[in-house]
């Protein structure tokens, strides 16, 4: 299986205090035997990296005495690692070949460990290049739901989240260069993430617990922007893109820049966005107040604009980098539903819209050290301060205010090869304090800090790589300004049989306990995983994890109206007593535990390869909303109006309380891709989830199953892409909740490049939903009245430099 060609000339280098160095030199080549540039050789371990020249050769110098892990990485082909050991007075002849592999093999870019989606034993996807840039959308969740095992909670448009293998809310973490975003989107669906995809390098998927790496609020997976803000190299590049969409006319507009000197980097980017409201492929859309509107065929108050930039500087030496970027991310969207006009009163459009005011300011410091220590090999460090702020308008008036202050260290300790194995100790500090003020803050201020330790490590045996970590953290929530209303919760057949109606709302309001509140947590995760190469080309991964974590403020404190979701929560620390009156609970506050199984078989290289992931996951004490069969005051009381029904109930919310139970989550990601030739290639995939409770019944708003496939042609200049989905229909729900329909959606791209006064530029043109299909998302909360785009067209161009 392996050639031999040119000799390897290993040269001993003198260095200080008489310590001797080698020098490795060698060429790559691809199962052709024709030579592989700009393929990446980098010594696992350590910062040691290098590329391959126009003729496929390399050189990595300062190579100490002993056995090494080359690990090399090229775009088309399997990743190939090698075993050298080196040795003062001995020439090594040794030519590495690559194979082709048809699905793209990127690395995890914030992991002490090494993953990749056909190498490591936990599930993981990478988006970047090409195809980022042909699924990025205005909001997160839909930029990723192409994904196997990643679904969208789309929210209009305007804002939208990941779900990973059913989980989303405070159970999956968002988090830019291995840093909380540090936001309020876990908070709400209506709630926008403060991440823009249009400027990133690459966006990586964390399918499972990723509990090791980012701590318990990642019990259901990771999902990680990465740029290049703080750059790590002076190489002058960059990309700039312009595009406009026909469905809401979005215009965007974005760029990134990296130069610099031999000792200092810069970065900069910066992004535009502007669209109205989208059109819908329906005659009649349900509007919040129930009832269609013919002929109306835009959803309304799904506008948004958007605007943000970022600077960076690196210090770079010889042992790593020192730097620091600001960021400054503003965004105005609608909040479709979200409005408080009544049937036959005149509003203008100001009056009647409500929407939101979001902006960021982010300062990220991230370092890399490597160190000449017997013990320790690299340092990485990364601190973050976030200062969110997220205000609401009503009437062109502030009516409720989210604000999030985070600050974050991490420090990554990797040692040297101690018996061949890799890894390190990792401490992780964060600091939040979230608050919301006004007629919609459902939740108290409350500041939630936590202090963790980690180890990771990975070695291999022969054909087995084994990897294993373990992390302990120390959660604390406090909130001093707990509030506990005494509201008239009652059924509706309750009111109905109340002669005189006499609820006194004046009164229950006033009556309003406060009280101070501090819960601490030890959430400890513990992970095994092996990936067997069991035959040439194929591996098989076995991953098993025990997670816990600390439930989120929300979940506990929650106590008003949540206008995002249509609902009045109330949190786990409350209860209903047997009066059917709201007071706290005498029920223990527990951590939430994952038992999470994944298996997985691959095929790695060749024309064919694939990646079948099966996985099982049972969650117990899981925090989780009930229907009490209540209803409380939204806060917005339109029934006192004169002339009002006073059996009117539209200024009324459902009661839905935070409970826990035993739930168990099952299904299976699958993803076929079959290189015709060198220009046509094929990819199919499928994922489904089962979320159930244990004890019976199933859980709200879990995404369908879903099977589709993409044609692909690639040459120097043209690519072109046609993309299949079909969603099933999804009846397995929830009490109160609906069923929906299943749909197809039809998608094609292509792209031509060229070259205008030397600069490097590719034109595109992309459809999504050709087909105009009516298709409303399950896992969306506004479902009813924000089904997805219509057809729409984007013409856009790129450059490159």
């Amino acid at each position: 299986m392996k050639r031999r060609s040119q000799l390897a000339v290993l040269i001993a280098a003198l260095l200080p205090a008489s310590v001797l160095a080698s020098t490795i030199e060698d060429v790559v080549l691809n199962n052709k035997g024709k030579v592989v540039t700009n393929a990446t050789v980098e010594v696992e371990g350590s910062d040691l990296k290098v590329a391959t020249d126009k003729n496929g050769k390399f050189v990595i110098t300062e190579l100490k005495n002993g056995l090494k892990e080359l690990h090399v990485v090229a775009p088309g082909y399997a990743h190939l690692h090698r075993d050298i050991t080196i040795t003062n007075d001995e020439n090594q002849s040794v030519t590495f070949n690559l194979k082709r592999s048809p699905i793209e093999v990127i690395d995890i870019e914030a992991t002490p460990i090494h993953m990749s989606a056909m190498e490591s034993a936990s599930p993981v996807s990478v988006l970047s290049g090409e195809q980022l840039r042909r699924q990025q959308a205005a909001t997160l969740g839909d930029s990723l739901e192409k994904l196997p095992g990643v679904n969208t909670n789309f929210h209009g448009k305007v804002a939208s989240t990941p779900i990973i293998r059913g989980l989303s809310g405070p159970r999956v973490l968002i988090t830019q260069n291995g840093l909380d975003v540090s936001d309020v989107s876990r908070v709400g669906p209506d709630h926008s993430v403060a991440s823009e995809a249009s400027t990133a390098q690459q966006i990586e998927v964390l399918r499972g617990p990723a509990t090791l790496f980012y701590g318990s609020g990642a019990i259901g997976g990771v999902v990680n922007v990465v740029d290049n803000r703080v750059p790590t190299d002076s190489t002058t590049r960059g990309e700039w893109n312009a595009e406009h969409n026909s469905v809401d006319n979005q215009k965007v507009v974005s760029f990134n820049a990296t130069t610099g000197t031999d000792s200092f980097a810069f970065y900069a980017d910066a992004f535009w966005r502007e669209a109205d409201d989208y059109e819908v492929p329906v005659a009649a859309a349900i509007d919040s107040d129930g009832e269609g509107h013919s002929g109306d065929y835009k959803v309304e108050n799904s506008n948004e604009e958007s605007d943000g930039f970022t600077v960076g500087a690196s210090y770079l030496i010889d042992n790593g980098f020192i730097g620091l970027a600001v960021e400054q991310f503003n965004r105005q969207y609608g909040i479709p539903g979200h409005t408080h006009g009544e049937e036959g009163e005149e509003h203008s459009d100001e009056e009647e819209r409500v929407f939101a005011d979001l902006e960021q300011t982010k300062v990220q410091l991230l370092g890399e050290y490597n160190l000449d220590n017997k013990w320790l090999n690299k340092v990485n460090l990364r601190a973050g301060h976030t200062d969110y702020e997220h205000a609401e308008i009503e009437g062109g008036a502030v009516g409720t205010t989210f604000k999030n202050e985070t600050n974050e260290l991490r420090i990554d300790l990797l040692h040297n090869q101690f018996s061949e194995w890799n890894g390190g100790i990792s401490f992780h500090y964060k600091q939040s304090d979230v608050e919301a003020q006004g007629e919609e803050a459902f939740t108290p201020p409350s500041k939630t800090e936590s202090f963790a330790v980690a180890l990771m490590e990975e070695r291999h045996f022969g054909d087995f790589l084994v990897q294993l970590g373990g992390r302990i953290e120390r959660v604390t929530i406090k909130a001093g300004d707990v509030l506990l209303p005494n509201i008239d919760a009652h059924a509706h057949d309750e009111v109905e049989e109340t002669d005189e109606h006499d609820h006194d709302h004046e009164e229950s309001a006033e009556t309003i306990r406060v009280f101070d509140v501090e819960h601490e947590f030890t959430p400890i995760s513990l992970s095994a995983g092996v990936v067997w190469d069991f035959t040439p080309n194929y591996n098989l991964g076995l991953s098993v994890s025990r997670s816990e974590r600390a439930p989120s403020a929300s979940e506990l404190l929650s106590f008003g109206p949540h206008i995002g979701t249509g609902t009045y929560e109330v949190g786990a620390l409350f209860d209903l007593d047997e009066d059917g009156h709201l007071g706290l609970s005498d029920q223990a506050i527990d951590l939430e535990t994952a038992n999470n199984v994944d298996l997985t078989l691959r095929k790695t290289q060749g024309d064919v390869g694939f990646i079948l992931n099966a996985f099982y996951n049972q969650v117990d004490n899981y925090y989780y909303q009930i229907d009490t069969g209540l209803y409380a005051q939204s806060g917005h009381d339109h029934g006192d109006e004169e002339g009002a029904d006073e059996h009117d109930h539209s200024s009324e919310l459902p009661v839905y309380l935070f409970k826990t139970g035993d739930v168990i989550l099952h299904g299976f990601e699958a993803q076929i891709a079959w290189q015709l030739t060198d220009e046509f290639k094929v990819d199919l995939f499928s994922d489904y989830v089962r979320a159930r409770l244990k004890d019976g019944g199933d859980l709200p708003r879990t995404p369908p199953l879903r099977f589709g496939s993409e044609l692909s042609y690639q040459t120097d200049k043209l690519s072109a892409h046609i993309h299949v989905t079909r969603y099933q229909k999804q009846d397995r729900t929830a009490p109160q909740e609906t069923a929906t329909g299943g749909y197809t959606l039809v998608d094609a791209s292509i792209s031509y490049d060229l070259s205008v006064l030397n600069q490097d530029m590719s034109v595109y043109l992309r459809g999504t939903n050709l087909t105009d299909t009516e298709a409303r998302v399950h896992s969306s909360f506004v479902k009813d009245i924000a089904p997805r785009p219509g057809r729409s067209f984007a013409l856009g161009i790129r450059g490159y430099f």
